[in-house]
């Protein structure tokens, strides 16, 4: 057997994630292992749950990362604010609206599921509507719906919940760290965001914020395990959390200074949590969210001088992604099997109604750069024409170019 070494081959990630990790946070990742309660580490997760915070723009105690990816980041949040029987609204305008729905049925709650055309946002109204019409315990939303491209205004959605008693439950997986997301000012009670989209870590950690409301509700669902439970520990009134590894309820006092030997923490990816968060802030989140639109700016002017079609709402288009239509007739599978090959750049296509008719561009954190969105424009106009779609040469990175230069 021949043992061959880790060697990947370069890709610049202009996917909707993963991207490319900060060089620097990859360098964090190799520092010595710490124990995990040692009070160096201790002091260093203290210091994520406080940067974490400022990236949600929240006040929020329970705040801190879950050693899973996004998906388990969203099911500790979702199966613990929501009992078994407690009736859920889901406005789904994407893949990922369907994906709430599968974690939360799964978990006993009865859905109402409402839905939008692929390529459309929800409006307040119909949002306040749909509440009239029932008690819901909570509303879970996605905030970009990286499967189509759109970006929910969410500032309206959670005093409408409150007007209604419902939790405000999002998903900001593809949108922390590279737009805006106001935890308290948009008063949603519960966030869950990832690392390896905007924030630019690798995958393999989850960011999460809550509320008092959804710590209570957690407290209340509470079960320490015998092997490390003390007198002081009681089981909660509330059906239990079903999950052990994805316990909020242990989590938090795990994050907090007891320190619930609950499991062992992901030493190296909490380095890389910490040196992402840390660029971040000191990039500053004004700035960093008008990179991101700038590099959307130039990507979407080159795009459109190329005679590319952007897909869906472009007003409610998110800064971080674009979706593109691809040109009728042209193979999308071997376009972007070319960009791989001969560019080494990864871009996508979507799911479901979406899948071979449009490519997703991401930009988002580290791989947003200026070089890149060039880089990308270029390569992709190449392709274009090897396949024979007629556009105007050299279009596409000269409109870009216009952007920046008038910037």
């Amino acid at each position: 057997m021949v043992l061959k070494e880790i060697n990947p081959s370069p890709r610049m990630l202009m996917c909707p994630g993963p991207v490319e990790a900060d060089p620097r946070v990859l360098r964090a990742m190799s520092a010595p292992i710490l124990g995990q309660f040692d009070p160096e580490f201790t002091a260093l997760m203290t210091e994520t749950m406080e940067m974490a915070r400022a990236v949600f723009q929240t006040r929020n105690e329970q705040t801190y990362t879950v050693d899973t990816t996004s998906r388990g980041g969203l099911e500790a949040l979702l199966t613990a604010a929501v009992c078994p029987g407690d009736k859920v609204l889901i406005p789904a305008f994407g893949r990922f609206g369907y994906l709430l729905k599968e974690i939360l049925q799964r978990s006993g709650a009865e859905i109402t599921l409402l839905e939008r055309e692929w390529g459309t946002v929800f409006t307040p109204e119909e949002i306040e509507e749909a509440l009239k019409k029932d008690t819901y315990k909570a509303v879970a939303f996605i905030h970009g719906e990286t499967s189509t491209s759109m970006m929910q205004p969410l500032d309206e959605i959670g005093k409408i919940c409150k007007r209604y008693d419902a939790l405000l439950l999002v998903d900001t997986v593809a949108t922390l760290g590279g737009a805006e997301v106001k935890m308290d000012d948009w008063l949603i009670d519960g966030c869950v965001s990832g690392t390896q989209k905007c924030i630019s870590a690798p995958a393999g950690s989850s960011l999460i914020t809550y509320n008092k409301a959804i710590e209570k509700i957690a407290d209340a669902r509470k079960h320490v395990e015998l092997g490390i439970r003390t007198l002081e520990d009681q089981d909660g009134v509330l059906p239990g959390i079903s999950s052990n590894y994805l316990d909020i309820a242990q989590l938090k006092d795990y994050w907090s200074p007891r320190r619930l030997n609950h499991h062992t923490e992901a030493t190296s990816m909490q380095y890389a949590v910490h040196e992402a968060l840390r660029l971040v802030l000191t990039e500053g989140l004004e700035a960093r969210f008008a990179r991101h639109k700038l590099n959307d700016k130039a990507l979407v002017a080159g795009l459109q001088a190329m005679g590319l079609k952007i897909f869906g709402d472009v007003e409610h288009k998110m800064p971080v992604v674009t979706a593109i239509c691809i040109p009728e007739g042209a193979d999308g599978k071997l376009i972007r099997s070319q960009l791989l090959n001969d560019f080494g750049i990864e871009i996508a296509t979507s799911f479901g109604p979406l899948d071979g008719k449009v490519f997703r561009i991401g930009n988002m954190g580290y791989s947003s750069q200026k070089r890149n969105i060039l880089l990308l424009l270029g390569a992709l106009e190449a392709v274009l024409l090897q396949n024979h779609v007629k556009l105007p040469v050299g279009e596409g990175v000269a409109a870009a170019l216009e952007v920046y230069q008038n910037t």
